[in-house]
Order: C-alpha cells, then sequence, then structure tokens
C-alpha cells in the first residue's frame, strides 16, 4: 500500500503537462553529467569528513568506516556510470526529502506529509526537477534504518547473539525492499519516469541508493555519532550489490 501512494503522489507531481514549473523534462547527457559532479563533491565532502573523525571513533564503528573509505575509488567508478549510458527517462517535481517520518499510517491508509523538501538546501535547489527514484530510493533507506537501527543502539543484545540478529534484519530489509520496489514498479509501469531499459532502472536506483547512504554518513557524524553505523552498512551494501551486478554483466 505504500509503494501504490507513492507511485500515486509520483503520477501527480508527473501529471502537469502545461506548466512549467511541474512538466516533465527528458534527461540528457548534461543532466546526468551534473548528477556524477554532484556526486562527485558529495564524496570528496561526507568521505573527506569521515577520515578525519575515524581516530576518535569507537573500534567497532572504526572498522566498518575504514572499508567504506577504503573503496572511495570503487564508489566514483559506481557513481561514474550515471553518465555513461543514456538514460530514456524524465525527471519531476519529487517530494525531496521521503522516508518513513514523513508518511503517517492511520491503521487503514497512508498519508504523505512535508512537502517542503531537504532542509539543508536552498529553495531553489528543493524545486529542481529530479527522478522520482530519489525519493523510492529514500524510503529504501528508511527501511534500512528500521531494520538495523535497534539492533546497532540497543547495549542490552548479546554480542554473541548479534550476527544471528542481523542475519535476520538484512532478510526483512531485503524483503521489504523488494516487496516496496515490485509494488512501485507495478503501479508506475508506463510513466515517463520509468527508464524503458531495466539496466538503466537499476542504475538509477542503485545511485541514488548510494547517494542517500553517503549524505547520511555527513549527517550522522554531527547530528547523531551513535547512529553512524547505519548509513556505512548502508554504503557497504550498497557496493556490495554494484559488485555482484558487475561480476553478472562480465
Amino acid at each position: 500500500l505504500l509503494a501504490q501512494r507513492t507511485a500515486e503522489m509520483h503520477i501527480a507531481l508527473a501529471s502537469d503537462q502545461e506548466d512549467p514549473e511541474f512538466c516533465p523534462e527528458r534527461f540528457t547527457q548534461n543532466y546526468q553529467r551534473s548528477i556524477y559532479a554532484g556526486n562527485r563533491k558529495l564524496v570528496t565532502e561526507k568521505l573527506n569528513g569521515l577520515a578525519q573523525r575515524l581516530p576518535s571513533l569507537p573500534a567497532h564503528i572504526a572498522a566498518e568506516a575504514k572499508q567504506a573509505l577504503d573503496l572511495r575509488d570503487e564508489i566514483m567508478e559506481c557513481f561514474s556510470e550515471i553518465y555513461q549510458k543514456k538514460i530514456n527517462a524524465t525527471k519531476t517535481r519529487v517530494h525531496g526529502d521521503y522516508h518513513l517520518g514523513q508518511v503517517l499510517f492511520n491503521g487503514k491508509d497512508f498519508f504523505i506529509i512535508d512537502f517542503e523538501g531537504e532542509p539543508l538546501h536552498t529553495i531553489s535547489e528543493r524545486r529542481l526537477k529530479k527522478t522520482p527514484f530519489k525519493d523510492v530510493a529514500g524510503m529504501i533507506r528508511s527501511f534500512h534504518y528500521a531494520a538495523f537501527g535497534q539492533l546497532v543502539l540497543n547495549q542490552n543484545y548479546r554480542k554473541e547473539d548479534m550476527p544471528f540478529l542481523e542475519k535476520w534484519a538484512h532478510q526483512w530489509f531485503h524483503y521489504v525492499r523488494q516487496f516496496y520496489l515490485t509494488a512501485y514498479l507495478d503501479a508506475t509501469e508506463g510513466q515517463s519516469f520509468i527508464p524503458d531499459d531495466p539496466e538503466a532502472l537499476r542504475l538509477l536506483l542503485r545511485n541514488y541508493t548510494l547517494e542517500k547512504a553517503i549524505y547520511e554518513v555527513g549527517y550522522e557524524m554531527n547530528a547523531r555519532p551513535d547512529w553512524l553505523r547505519v548509513p556505512i552498512r548502508g554504503v557497504l551494501h550498497a557496493m556490495d550489490e554494484y559488485f555482484r551486478d558487475k561480476e553478472n554483466i562480465e
């Protein structure tokens, strides 16, 4: 149901063909390069900040942070795919700050709230058209927080139980993510913002999921250091999927 409501939001935001502020626009090579340029800046800022904080992090967090930092070149290689392939899709107005905290459930249905966009961005940046996969990736990252947040923060779990618990958290996240994404794609089939090439679709989803996880690394470093393991694991998970896809193609 949440996927259905997400799809209906995006279809509504893409439905006005007259108002230039809302009319969908085709992807261009320049636009795809601009996405990469933004991602390159993001990686430089957030991973440099993480590297500076590394000596002060607890050992268990520092170890995973080091794994992410060691993947910097591969992360940029992953992001570079966004401009190496022509993407036949449109960009539209989107929610811009979409996650579980932006939906209300009354026991029967979901209601989407807070359309002001990402608070750290300027108003002009929030009004820019983007692929709706930015919102989809934001919700998927929120599922990851739901799966691992309490495991990471709860000190009552025995250390020897964590591998078992984390295995099930990962299984839950994988199931919910796939169920949500499948339902969303079923509801948006034929829409102009959905690429007609499955490879391009996976590319967009991977790009924005990784982008969101790296953004969260920077946010948690400054706002909630205890939560830092969750987005770091998000980065590592996204890169694991990238490596698996790469192996399958090769």
